[in-house]
């Protein structure tokens, strides 16, 4: 993830070549791939297929014989949604879908992130070119050019049902292609219509089709999806680092983690979770193992005061059974969204075949939408846990021996004995940003309204979900980022040269970027570097290092 450049660093609109090459309309798009391009400008290069481009062309061929024909075609010839009913002369297709993206401009909200704008505008022409909606090949590489040239435009956040898709924010993706509107370009905000001068690139006007083909889909919902998948796998990785670190910082017991356990209960995820979290522990002298909790000496009844409890915490103890789920929810998630992003999920669509259009609803975002639900109750669960881990760690009723709060240790004859909090506040904070995340849980799907003179009588809230989705993922990225640095502190006080072979890897790329808290300070710039580490991958291929043969 070394290659990933923020967007502000972008020195103009040019584009440059030097990452991952994408072709489109052929079924190989990947959520992976998706992720670097909406993270890595011009990360390589995007070309249509050769043989999507004919489906493309035939598809166009095939809506213009079927307008020539007279009878109404939804959407191209008639009025939209429930106003289909009216059936308009051929001439005035493309007045039709100007009207069709200007009133649907009514977005509300803060406007996305740019990386989710990146991942709608390559989703969408990767949808567009697989030649199934009448859409011209020059409409869908105009997108891609923007996407080169990381043009991207201004899309408010709200306004989507999710069910005929993201019409609302996808039509700013559409005005921009007419040369209408706003967008930025290397961070700096301007009009559609001088970005697309500057990078000698010449707005379109939309055909019979093409504006709804453009905004009919589930590419917006899809954007925040990829992106939050892609995000909460990074979390999960993390996740059984913190735990590794929070039973060595208890002194816990690794026999927790044990494969016989896992193998009689043999959840893939859990498996996965608990072998990690094992091999990061990998000769550590701070775990314990279940014979060195036993006393030597019994009592003469037989009584033995062990010096500690047998089992750990389920905090602890239970850690892979509750990542687990996450790894496995991100297992048929990318899964789905794979099929997501490679569809066609307009309508209706133009069989290039038999010549024959379609009326359906492939834009109903309900993969999407279950899935984000999904997504984000199982990464909350997981925020929750670390939040129980970071408490542990900082109430000396239950943390074996180290300071309150993860102070620096302090005599009673010291000045300033007392004075200090260490991370009284940060876990606060944690807990904070786990009730938060646990709100959000709350599945928006659940919340179908009928709308549009009950045309569109059952939505499926996708893009709710997804927005929802990324949330719930930064949220529990901040208490992964604090139960980390709690982690580390609380291995300082014991001795961090005792930490296992991969816990250890991890401690010292995090103490290359924040020191260990002597006095009180404020951390919130500790917090935002060790999240960046997470987001970025770059403790992940520690991880992954230490724990992939």
């Amino acid at each position: 993830m070394d290659d990933i450049r923020l967007h502000a660093e972008q020195p103009s609109v040019a584009p440059t070549s030097n990452g991952v090459d994408v072709v489109l309309g052929d079924d190989s798009l990947t959520p992976a791939a998706t992720s670097l391009w909406a993270r890595s400008p011009a990360a390589g290069t995007v070309r249509i297929a050769d043989t999507a481009a004919v489906r493309m062309a035939d598809s166009v061929r095939v809506r213009d014989k079927l307008i020539a024909t007279g009878n109404p075609i939804y959407g191209v010839t008639t009025g939209f949604g429930d106003s289909a009913r009216f059936h308009l002369s051929s001439g005035k297709t493309t007045q039709l879908q100007r009207n069709l993206i200007t009133y649907h401009l009514n977005g509300t909200g803060p406007y996305a992130p740019e990386d989710v704008v990146r991942a709608t505008m390559l989703v969408r022409a990767n949808c567009l070119a697989r030649g199934y909606s009448g859409i011209r090949r020059e409409v869908v590489q105009l997108l891609i050019d923007c996407l080169r040239h990381d043009i991207t435009p201004l899309i408010p956040e709200r306004g989507s049902v999710g069910a005929s898709g993201d019409l609302v924010p996808l039509c700013y993706l559409a005005d921009m292609l007419l040369g209408s509107g706003q967008v930025r370009v290397a961070g700096t905000q301007m009009s559609a219509a001088a970005a697309l001068r500057a990078a000698d690139l010449v707005p379109v006007t939309f055909e019979a089709k093409e504006g709804l083909a453009l905004i009919n889909g589930t590419s917006f919902m899809s954007g925040f999806a990829v992106l939050a998948t892609h995000d909460a796998a990074e979390i999960a990785n993390v996740a059984d680092l913190c735990t590794a670190l929070t039973a060595e910082a208890l002194l816990g017991n690794r026999g927790h983690f044990h494969p016989l356990i896992h193998q009689q209960k043999p959840q893939p995820g859990q498996i996965r979770s608990s072998a990690r979290t094992r091999a990061l522990l990998t000769g550590s002298r701070l775990c314990t193992d279940a014979p060195q909790v036993l006393e030597p000496d019994a009592g003469p009844d037989g009584f033995v005061a062990l010096g500690r409890a047998i089992q750990d915490r389920y905090s602890i103890r239970c850690a892979p059974h509750v990542n687990g789920v996450l790894l496995d929810t991100l297992d048929w998630v990318t899964r789905w969204l794979n099929v997501e992003i490679n569809s066609t999920n307009d309508n209706p669509l133009f069989d290039p075949l038999t010549a024959e259009v379609h009326n359906g609803g492939n834009f109903y975002g309900g993969h999407v939408g279950h899935g984000m639900d999904s997504l984000k109750l199982a990464v909350a669960s997981v925020g929750d846990l670390l939040d129980r881990q970071m408490a542990l760690l900082v109430d000396t009723k239950f943390n074996h021996g180290l300071t309150a709060n993860l102070t620096s240790q302090r005599g009673p004859s010291d000045p300033d004995a007392g004075l200090h909090h260490g991370f009284k506040g940060m876990q606060l904070a944690a807990s904070a940003l786990a009730g938060e995340a646990l709100k959000l849980t709350n599945p928006a799907t659940a919340f179908s309204r009928s709308t549009e003179a009950h045309n569109q009588d059952k939505v499926s809230m996708g893009t709710i979900a997804a927005r929802d989705a990324r949330t719930v993922v930064e949220l529990v990225r901040e208490i992964t980022a604090i139960t980390l640095l709690a982690g580390c502190q609380a291995v300082d006080l014991r001795g961090a040269g005792q930490l296992g072979h991969g816990t250890k890897a991890a401690y010292d790329v995090i103490r290359e970027h924040v020191p260990f808290v002597d006095v009180d300070r404020r951390l919130d710039g500790d917090l935002a570097t060790v999240a960046e580490l997470i987001r970025s991958g770059t403790l992940g291929d520690v991880i992954r290092e230490h724990t992939e043969s």
